[in-house]
């Protein structure tokens, strides 16, 4: 592969992980707004953190759905894929138990190539250059300068 060829797959290969970590953060954000008893259950189960009403949950499904939704498109990627990454394998390791009975939560170990996927995301950011924010803007302004 040529170096002109990797500089063109690269986005590529960056956008779709982008999306695919988007769509199960969105549905776990989701789970906030639609179902927040079970979004509480969640907390208290894996994070220890007891207690949790609706409206704290609807509070963290909106910080979370902005967080997700400046994470698709790219805004401030150091700050967004860093936080997406983190919270991420906060809620891997945080799951540890059931790694210890895998063929009763074979489900969690899905868990292992997203991070990996949010990882890759963080160090490769600044090639992640498809569709985001800035090269929108750039686009629709005339600017094809890289630096913003």
């Amino acid at each position: 592969m040529t170096q002109q060829n990797l500089t063109n797959r690269l986005p590529v290969a960056l956008l779709t992980l982008r999306l695919g970590v988007f769509i199960v953060m969105f549905m776990w954000t989701l789970d906030k707004f639609v179902t927040p008893q079970h979004a509480a259950k969640v907390f208290e189960g894996f994070y220890g953190l007891s207690g949790l009403g609706p409206a704290i949950m609807t509070a963290f499904g909106v910080a979370e759905m902005i967080l997700i939704f400046a994470f698709l498109l790219g805004v401030m990627k150091r700050l967004t894929y860093g936080l997406v990454f983190l919270l991420h394998a906060i809620s891997t390791l945080s799951s540890y138990a059931q790694y210890l009975e895998p063929f009763d939560h074979l489900l969690f170990f899905a868990a292992w190539p997203m991070l990996a996927a949010c990882f890759a995301l963080y160090y490769l950011r600044d090639q992640d250059t498809l569709l985001t924010w800035q090269t929108i803007r750039r686009a629709s302004s005339g600017n094809t300068s890289q630096k913003d």
